[in-house]
């Protein structure tokens, strides 16, 4: 509470003004103005710095109540980084930058780097202050004794790193985590690479494969990590009430083969294909040439010589020959100079006979969506039609959105690639007015993400989905991850899910991808406390389409703050070197950021191409990084992300919402 004449007293609260806390003094030191007499400016000034160190010093106390039924409960390893992160979030409430530059003045510590030791940071700055204070009454003292010292809060974190994430790789600090591909259940070869060039975590979706395809990638992860000597963990990942949109109507079934020209329409490179038996399919020879899979009879491929033509008419009546650069028993691999569209059924020709082309997969539907176009959601979940006549439709997967959502609110589809705002809702339609799309549109296919930043949904981050595939990650995984948490009862529900499932403690991740979990993370954090082994993700995706790209870079900040004043470690997510993991070179941009997620514990790639070599340049990256910093100096204005609700018990809400003024 804030007296009359601007001091603090009785600490930091909901109750505290957050106008009068930017500009007030702390408490005073103690000392009266009959110990000035005489004094120069820099003796006044050392003596109104002890007395906001002291302000602070005493907030921390009051915090400690603040937290005290979380902090209480928190697994006994995590006891006093439990207390540090209150402290944390104690000095936070208030707009540091001034402090920070007058203690810089006299060589004392300017906090930017106090997150694992918060109070002992305080002490420090204290002590040493006074040590310079000739002022009578205000010599050197003892330091009143914390619970976290300089020591012991990097020696936590990377106690706490090693016990989820796995050892230390020789030469670098932060950990690589990578999402496997399908492939990584029938490709042991691929695992052992990733493996043998940096992986240090190996991460399965459970969104997508099954327990089979699952238990062959774990196989493939613990044979690679026997045969080179580099130990890499398993982790599971929850897919949670993830929405999506529904299926569309399929285009028809065809390929086409287009090589490479120049400016001059000269051909560079030709197309490739892959022709094999469609009753025993393999997959193609030289991947690095991307060839189009075809379906054929196996008994059309026997007989095949190298350099020779299979004819045929495309679907364009266009004759076309495909000519056989090489071929074996599991098929051929066959190139063209010419554009050639190939459906289900085209007849194709050889010297040794004809076959027709087996079944192609279907070309994907999709709506072309533009700025100012309809969109309708709807519970059904029947194949929409692609059709650019009157309202374009399409389902969603959650049908308690419907039950929820409100005209006015913002909806975001596929990463933020198309926006819109809702202008009508019925039991089993919402409306939508698209506002954000490509100049020549967007397309929108089945099974992308739909986010609704301004909804509040009352449903469980834990599915009966996710329910069902615990108890295998529980046998198999090391650790587990959580995702679309938004407040600390998703974290209860499932740290007693795993409770129930045996004595086995897989150590826990929680994704940090909405705007309401962004809000609860102190709460969030105490809660995974409970757990003896957890850290945070910064799913840095779903993230940033809820709070604005805009907003992102300050986030992911502050979560790393948060996440090391209590000394949990951090994984950096979502497209990182992703441009190169899918095309074999990356963008200036994303070295850039792949270099600064070395701040964090982990830092994820997600599948691709070319990812083994994403994985050797992320390696090099960190590398060279972890030589130059670890971890940061910031400037400490006032974060208002996680204030306590004026209107709530303290010990258990936070604020949903950020301030008005939007800053986090």
């Amino acid at each position: 509470m804030w007296t009359s004449n601007g001091s603090l007293y009785g600490g930091i609260g909901p109750w505290t003004d957050p106008a009068a806390a930017a500009q007030a003094p702390y408490m005073s030191a103690g000392a009266g103005e009959e110990h000035f007499a005489g004094a120069t400016s820099a003796e006044r000034e050392l003596h109104a710095l002890l007395g906001e160190v002291q302000g602070l010093l005493d907030a921390l106390t009051d915090a400690e109540s603040v937290w005290a039924s979380q902090i209480g409960r928190v697994h006994d390893g995590h006891g006093g980084s439990a207390v540090n992160l209150a402290h944390y979030w104690a000095v936070r409430q208030y707009d540091l930058r001034d402090l920070q530059r007058r203690l810089a003045v006299f060589g004392l510590s300017s906090l930017g780097r106090s997150e694992p030791h918060v109070a002992a940071s305080l002490d420090a700055i204290l002590a040493a202050a006074r040590a310079l204070m000739p002022v009578a009454g205000q010599g050197p003292g003892d330091a009143p004794a914390r619970a976290i010292d300089f020591a012991e809060g990097g020696r936590l974190l990377r106690r706490r790193t090693i016990e989820l994430l796995g050892p230390e790789p020789k030469g670098r600090q932060t950990r690589i985590m990578v999402t496997l591909p399908p492939e990584a259940a029938t490709d042991g070869g691929l695992v052992r690479a990733l493996v043998a060039n940096g992986m240090d975590v190996a991460r399965i979706n459970c969104a997508h494969d099954d327990e089979p395809a699952w238990r062959a990638m774990i196989d493939h992860v613990h044979q690679a990590s026997a045969a080179t000597g580099r130990p890499c963990r398993i982790a599971m990942d929850l897919a949670g009430p993830k929405l999506r949109t529904g299926p569309l109507v399929d285009g028809p079934r065809v390929v086409r083969l287009r090589p490479k020209r120049d400016a001059y329409g000269r051909v560079t490179a030709p197309a490739w294909a892959w022709l094999t038996p469609r009753e025993n399919p393999h997959p193609p020879r030289r991947p690095e040439l991307s060839p189009v899979t075809i379906p054929v009879p196996g008994s059309f491929l026997v007989g095949f010589r190298d350099r020779e033509r299979i004819r045929l008419l495309d679907t364009r009546e266009a004759s076309r020959s495909l000519v056989v650069e090489s071929v074996d028993a599991e098929g051929a691999l066959v190139r063209t100079d010419r554009t050639t569209y190939l459906a289900t059924g085209t007849q194709l020709r050889s010297p040794a006979g004809s076959a027709q082309v087996g079944e192609l997969p279907a070309i994907p539907g999709f709506l072309n969506l533009h700025v100012g176009d309809t969109l309708v959601l709807t519970r059904d979940l029947t194949p929409a039609p692609v059709s650019d006549e009157g309202p374009m439709r399409i389902g969603c997967t959650l049908p308690e959105a419907f039950d929820h959502v409100e005209v006015g609110q913002s909806v975001h589809l596929d990463d933020g690639k198309i926006s819109g705002v809702i202008e009508a809702v019925t039991p089993d339609e919402v409306t939508l007015r698209i506002t954000v799309a490509a100049a020549k549109g967007t397309k929108l296919r089945a099974a992308k993400g739909i986010n609704l930043p301004d909804t509040v949904l009352p449903l469980p981050a834990l599915t009966d989905t996710d329910r069902a595939c615990l108890p295998f990650v529980v046998a198999h995984a090391d650790l587990v991850e959580m995702s679309f948490v938004r407040g600390p009862e998703d974290v209860e529900d499932l740290l007693s899910a795993l409770e129930e499932l045996g004595p086995r403690r897989p150590g826990v991740v929680i994704k940090i991808e909405t705007a309401q979990g962004f809000t609860n993370l102190p709460a969030i954090l105490l809660t995974a406390m409970r757990w003896p082994s957890t850290g945070a993700m910064i799913a840095r995706g779903d993230l940033a389409v809820e709070v604005g790209y805009e907003r992102m870079a300050e986030l992911q900040e502050e979560i790393m703050w948060l996440c090391e004043a209590a000394h949990l470690p951090v994984i950096w997510a979502t497209q990182v070197l992703d441009q190169m993991a899918r095309s074999g070179q990356p963008s200036r941009a994303e070295v850039t950021d792949a270099a600064m997620g070395g701040r964090a514990e982990c830092v994820m790639l997600n599948k691709g191409a070319h990812v083994v070599d994403a994985v050797v340049t992320l390696d090099d990256i960190l590398r060279r990084m972890s030589a130059h910093h670890y971890k940061k100096n910031a400037l400490m204005r006032p974060l208002r992300s996680w204030r306590l609700a004026e209107t709530t018990a303290a010990e258990t809400t936070v604020a949903e919402t950020p301030a008005a003024d939007g800053e986090p």
